[in-house]
C-alpha cells in the first residue's frame, strides 16, 4: 500500500516524534541491561530511516521528484540528529545505533537501486574479418 509523497513525509515525521518520545519516556529500561541498550540502538537506527524518509520526502516535494537524498548534509543531519537522540538515553547506544544505522542504509539503497536505477546493457563490439 503507496501512499503519496505529502502523506509519507507526515507519517514518518509523526512516526519519528513518537520513536523519539518513546526512548525519552522509557530511557531507564534501555539502560537496565546490556541487550536493552543495544535495542535502543536499533530503535535509534529506527529513527535514523524515519527521518531520512521524511527529509527525502520534504525535499522531494520542494524540488521535484527526481531529487535525490545526498550523503552530505542530508544522510549526515540524520546521522547527527538520530545518534544525539539515542546519546541522551546512553553512551552505547550511539555505537549500536550507528552501526545498525549504517546496515539500515545499505540496503535502504539496494532497494532504491533495485527500484529506481537503470540499468546500461553493452553490446559486444562485432568481430572484424579478415
Amino acid at each position: 500500500m503507496a501512499v503519496s509523497t505529502g502523506a509519507s513525509f507526515v507519517l514518518s515525521l509523526l512516526l519519528s516524534v513518537v520513536v523519539f518520545s518513546g526512548m525519552q519516556m522509557y530511557k531507564s529500561w534501555f539502560t537496565s541491561t546490556q541487550l536493552h541498550t543495544v535495542f535502543g540502538g536499533y530503535i535509534s537506527s529506527v529513527l535514523f530511516l524515519l527521518i531520512l524518509t521524511s527529509i527525502g520526502n520534504l525535499e522531494s516535494i520542494m524540488f521535484g521528484k527526481h531529487f535525490q537524498v545526498k550523503l552530505f548534509p542530508e544522510i549526515f543531519i540524520c546521522f547527527i540528529m538520530a545518534l544525539t537522540a539515542a546519546g541522551s538515553v546512553h553512551r552505547v547506544c550511539v555505537t549500536t545505533g550507528f552501526a545498525f544505522s549504517c546496515l539500515g542504509l545499505y540496503f535502504v539503497n539496494g532497494i532504491s537501486q533495485k527500484t529506481y536505477g537503470t540499468t546500461n546493457v553493452q553490446t559486444a563490439p562485432a568481430k572484424k574479418r579478415k
